[in-house]
């Protein structure tokens, strides 16, 4: 008789759940998908679409803490804070501060560059399996700043010029030769030429998603509530029904901690919320995505209309939409464009963030049959494709030649 053919769970349908479950398919499991709502509607549609390997620098660094609290004080700042949410944030920020010393930062960036230096050869993988329909550019991504903070530019590039990253910093009249529309604002850049983005993050997900489904795959439209276990073996608890799975993986972003905390892990997952407006038929006044560093925001060509995204607001997942939150990224976009007419719809998602700004990828302390894949910050986009490929080695019990152990849930026992 043949060996038996594993069945594995993935709690999550977004860009991690997907990748994941494509990659274990590869493997010749049995996968099924689980999420409460169709695949793309969450952080998986609403992202920049970046495809950005060179972003190992994070946000845990010596100087952004004295930083924060001009950035708080600032309306027009890429930071805010829900009043009633401070309680339960303090633990996290406490946690947060611990890991801003150059030892943590220079952790985390090394660890980060490990994993992000693999992620589109990983992409490619997928991504050549589908019909890409014009849906990824090639124009390389450009980074601007005005003449503050530049101490924070130049440590961002000696860190990447150390682990080799490629970059090329460009001057006001090159900046101008990239992109033309820009308003005159900017020092200074830096010019990713290699990079990528989609013009659609929602319809590359949903064609992996529908190749998922035309290898076997299922996909349960379902909440699920609860896990419990049948001996050693995962079983999903939903309102109504009970499913039993050899194998499961939790990759459900901000909403992972619900159930890790179910399988007794103190986990100190919280989410950074994340906005972005459209400006209708403005898709042309850029060629490429184009960041403003100081301010934490960006915009996009999108299918769309220019996708103006960004800003990191600390509230939780059950705070409203802040319309100030909003009239920030207008103002700020209006500062780089001229021209640019009303807004479109208005959009509020969740990136899944932990205080040191690494991800948790692997398996859980308590279980051995449980696997976690979330906490990617700013980059679950980028890394949604080796994250998947990291689990599906794990699971088939294959060396990834990778140093996992920064990734794991243990080093918050």
């Amino acid at each position: 008789m043949g060996e038996k053919i594993l069945k594995i769970g993935i709690i999550g349908a977004g860009i991690q759940g997907v990748c994941n479950a494509l990659f274990l398919q590869k493997k010749g499991y049995q996968v099924t998908l689980f999420d409460r709502d169709e695949p793309g509607n969450s952080a998986s549609y609403g992202n920049a679409g970046h495809f950005s390997p060179y972003s190992s620098v994070p946000l845990n660094r010596p100087d952004i803490i004295t930083d924060v609290p001009a950035m708080l004080l600032s309306s027009r700042g890429p930071l805010a804070l829900k009043w009633n949410y401070i309680p339960k944030m303090i633990p996290w920020f406490f946690k947060f501060l611990l890991n801003c010393s150059n030892k943590k930062m220079m952790h985390t960036a090394q660890s980060m560059h490990q994993i992000l230096d693999q992620s589109l050869p990983a992409f490619d993988e997928l991504l050549d399996e589908i019909d890409l329909d014009n849906l990824i550019e090639s124009k390389g991504i450009l980074y601007v700043w005005d003449n503050t903070n530049l101490k924070s530019r130049e440590l961002e590039i000696k860190i990447r010029d150390d682990f080799g990253i490629k970059q090329q910093i460009v001057n006001p009249k090159e900046i101008h030769d990239l992109e033309p529309n820009l308003k005159p604002f900017y020092h200074g850049g830096v010019f990713y030429d290699y990079a990528k983005h989609t013009r659609n993050p929602k319809k590359i997900l949903i064609k992996l998603f529908e190749n998922f489904l035309s290898k076997g795959g299922k996909f349960l439209k379902l909440n699920v509530r609860d896990i419990n276990f049948d001996e050693d073996k995962p079983v999903l608890r939903t309102e109504t029904q009970r499913f039993i799975f050899d194998k499961l993986v939790i990759a459900c972003g901000a909403f992972s901690k619900k159930l890790t905390d179910k399988l007794h892990e103190s986990i100190p997952l919280d989410t950074e919320r994340g906005y972005h407006v459209h400006f209708s038929n403005c898709d042309n006044l850029i060629s490429r995505p184009v960041v403003y560093s100081n301010r934490g925001f960006g915009m996009t060509p999108m299918e769309q209309g220019l996708r103006v995204v960004g800003t990191v607001e600390f509230g939780g997942l059950d705070n409203p939409l802040s319309k100030t939150r909003i009239k920030n990224l207008i103002l700020n976009a209006k500062d780089m464009l001229e021209g640019l007419p009303e807004h479109k719809d208005e959009w509020l998602g969740f990136r899944p963030s932990l205080p040191d700004f690494l991800p948790v990828i692997g398996p859980s302390k308590n279980y051995k049959n449980v696997f976690y894949c979330f906490g990617h910050n700013h980059l679950g986009w980028t890394l949604g494709a080796i994250s998947g490929k990291i689990i599906s080695k794990l699971i088939a019990d294959e060396n990834t030649n990778l140093n996992l152990k920064p990734y794991s849930s243990l080093r918050f026992s």
